[in-house]
């Protein structure tokens, strides 16, 4: 089936995605002499050029037929991916000799190559997530929301498990071989899943003729006219009187512009799109809904390098560190299928507000830590003296209070002047909570997902999940400024409230969406009356 075939499909692209961002940060390291310089480089390009051409991204999506869109957008990723490897190879072959070339300029135009092209890729993957999981998914689906549902579902469960065994499969290659093995082993699978995905997204085509339609190239029915007829005829409703969620007249044709051939109208061009794009996704009626997920990337409650190296500096080793990732990514899997679960039981919008109550919960044992035995959190340290020591050579403290500057603060001073961990209280608390909240945070966005995918109109699902994704970059960027900010580790507790205070703001706004969409019957839950949610659930998108 074409439902099938693109879990296939899904599952191979994940997986070289996965290898490859796992990879390349090794990778930079390694060329840099051990060094997070080029790491932190590449991570600012990449996030800065999804913030900046999202929107773009996602018109392009827009204006163009879907196979085409997939087609390129897939052409694009893996031959970057494909030529970054090779380079990558040949510096970690010939790293000496170029060295020695110029001065050393023609390794740095090596590197800079390397992140270029490994951007170009990201921004192909990007387009590739927008145009099949947000739009072939939804056509695939039809007018079954159930099936949408588990479609989306068994998406991010093929997510959760490439990420955990992708880096796990490249490393070993890295650790037993070389990294020189390593970028060859990448290049090859690209390679090989380049053609059979080149393959499967021609035999999903043939299998679904929707998708051969786009919103105002030919009069044609849209996808979701009514979710689950069906279902509402079980629950004794009357299907005529359940509001479609996309209806033919909420396609607005809008007239073409006049074409102008002048140079300024050319240039300014993408400027309008970006424009646009942003008044799209603001006029959306599920703005709110977008808002709340891209609030919680503005955490340092996950498992990344912050929340690994802060761990670390708390005693936990990596034996440790790797089973509490393989117990997230667990809590994340029993978050998918709750979400299916919940969705059937009390419908999407107040799955939502089940699942964000339930995260916020999970949250609250992260507030516990920063007050319990064994936690670093001092607010007689300045969070900025790590920043303030490296900028300007000087300390803000006395001399005695050199011990709570952090790791790299004490450098010159007797390791045995560090007092040792006393209690795990806090560490194990702070872990409880983030592996807990993992079931509500994927079954959340989920939520979200959906959302977006029943309620934006066909012309603009590529525009809006493209400026979506600009703004979880734009929160992601400021956590990581604001660990730079306050990067001892005496600081962090005052980040993990933060954080809390961010998902906080998050919840509060899809609250506000949902009580709006649904008012007082949002808290009956399990009313058997209630499972179909109707024409109060979702009003009628916006077109810009």
């Amino acid at each position: 089936s074409a439902k099938f075939l693109i879990y296939m499909g899904h599952a191979m692209s994940t997986w070289g995605d996965r290898m490859w961002n796992f990879a390349v940060a090794v990778f930079l390291v390694e060329l840099y002499g051990n060094s997070l310089l080029l790491t932190a480089v590449y991570g600012l390009v990449v996030a800065g050029s999804v913030l900046l051409l999202g929107a773009i991204i996602g018109d392009w999506v827009d204006k163009n037929p879907r196979l085409k869109v997939a087609q390129t957008s897939l052409l694009v990723q893996n031959s970057c991916v494909i030529a970054c490897g090779v380079l990558l190879m040949l510096v970690f072959q010939f790293k000496e000799q170029l060295a020695h070339l110029y001065n050393g300029w023609i390794l740095t135009v090596c590197y800079i190559l390397v992140i270029s092209i490994a951007n170009v890729a990201n921004l192909a993957s990007t387009a590739t997530s927008i145009t099949i999981q947000r739009d072939w998914v939804v056509v695939v689906a039809g007018q079954d929301s159930a099936k949408l549902a588990d479609m989306n579902a068994t998406v991010r469960i093929i997510d959760q498990l490439t990420n955990i065994l992708a880096p796990m499969l490249v490393g070993q290659i890295m650790a037993f071989g070389s990294h020189f093995i390593g970028c060859g082993f990448i290049s090859g699978w690209n390679l090989c899943s380049m053609c059979v995905e080149y393959a499967l997204l021609w035999k999903v085509y043939q299998k679904t003729p929707a998708l051969a339609v786009k919103a105002g190239q030919k009069e044609a029915p849209q996808e979701l006219k009514q979710l689950s007829p069906q279902k509402d005829v079980e629950n004794g409703q009357n299907p005529e009187s359940v509001q479609p969620l996309i209806t033919e007249s909420s396609v607005v044709a809008s007239p073409e512009p006049s074409r102008q051939q002048g140079c300024c109208y050319q240039v300014t061009e993408p400027l309008r799109t970006l424009k646009g794009g942003w008044v799209a996704y603001y006029n959306q009626n599920i703005f709110l809904a977008g808002m709340s997920l891209s609030f919680l990337y503005m955490t340092v409650l996950g498992f990344d390098c912050i929340t690994t190296g802060y761990a670390y500096t708390q005693g936990l080793n990596g034996s440790v560190l790797s089973l509490l990732m393989g117990a997230s990514a667990v809590c994340g899997i029993v978050g998918t299928v709750a979400f299916t679960w919940i969705r059937k039981k009390c419908g999407l919008i107040r799955t939502g507000f089940i699942s964000g109550v339930a995260q916020l919960s999970c949250l609250m044992m992260c507030v516990a830590s920063v007050f319990t035995p064994g936690s670093p959190f001092d607010l007689s340290v300045s969070p900025f003296q790590d920043l303030y020591t490296h900028l300007m050579g000087e300390t803000l403290l006395d001399p005695e209070h050199n011990v709570h500057v952090g790791v790299n603060a004490t450098i010159g001073a007797p390791t045995d002047e560090v007092p040792p961990l006393q209690s795990y209280i806090s560490v194990g608390l702070l872990f409880a909570g983030v592996i807990a909240a993992r079931v509500g945070l994927w079954s959340f966005d989920l939520t979200v997902t959906q959302l977006i995918q029943e309620n934006v109109i066909e012309s603009e699902r590529g525009v809006v999940n493209g400026v979506q994704n600009s703004m979880n970059y734009l929160l992601d960027l400021l956590h990581f400024i604001m660990v730079i900010l306050a990067p001892n580790p005496q600081a962090f507790g005052l980040l993990v409230i933060i954080s809390v205070s961010f998902v906080a703001m998050g919840h509060i706004m899809y609250f506000t969406f949902a009580f709006k969409s649904l008012g007082r019957r949002l808290f009956l839950c399990f009313s058997p009356e209630q499972k179909v949610e109707t024409t109060d659930d979702h009003s009628p998108p916006t077109t810009v």
